[in-house]
């Protein structure tokens, strides 16, 4: 909310295109700022970030009385939750095919049948969770989302090319 109000004090009147620039420089970093480690759970922390991002879209001009979907719309931006499972499987693509200097089977043990219709290369096996906390872990809370995605969308050659086609793509988990 402090960057928030610095942005606010010393820009008044912001067009689309000057906002979109501010706001991905100087406050949407702060709120995705390592969020794969301590992504938030609880439905106060999410709805404490996502405040920001409500206030943050009605600085524009002629947008502080439309709906916040319509700000979003808009602006060209999605909800941070959406972000956030975006950032997830974007992490676990690079985990998973070997992209980072990270052993992979630390994190996620991979589908060995493949006699199911839907089972690709990648299928991510989901271990039962005997507390409650452990679901809010990065290694087993993207595996839903990670194994709803598209075969030709797991099976991306480079990490750009995954990121356009998860964008592209809208049924991953939410």
């Amino acid at each position: 909310m402090r960057v928030l109000g610095l942005v606010k004090r010393h820009f008044r009147n912001l067009d689309i295109a000057t906002f979109r620039l501010l706001y991905k420089s100087f406050i949407r970093p702060h709120l995705e700022y390592s969020v794969q480690a301590w992504s938030p759970c609880l439905r106060r922390d999410i709805d404490c970030l996502e405040k920001v991002q409500r206030r943050a879209t009605k600085l524009v001009q002629g947008f502080q009385n439309m709906c916040y979907e319509e700000r979003l719309r808009r602006l060209g931006l999605t909800t941070l939750e959406k972000r956030r499972i975006r950032g997830d499987l974007i992490e676990t693509f690079k985990i998973v095919t070997n992209r980072e200097n990270i052993d992979s089977r630390q994190f996620f043990t991979v589908r060995e049948s493949l006699h199911e219709l839907r089972d690709y290369r990648y299928t991510l096996y989901k271990p039962r969770c005997h507390l409650s906390v452990r679901q809010h872990f990065f290694s087993h809370r993207v595996i839903n989302s990670w194994n709803s995605l598209p075969d030709d969308v797991v099976s991306a050659t480079s990490v750009n090319s995954f990121k356009s086609m998860v964008d592209k793509c809208s049924d991953w988990g939410i």
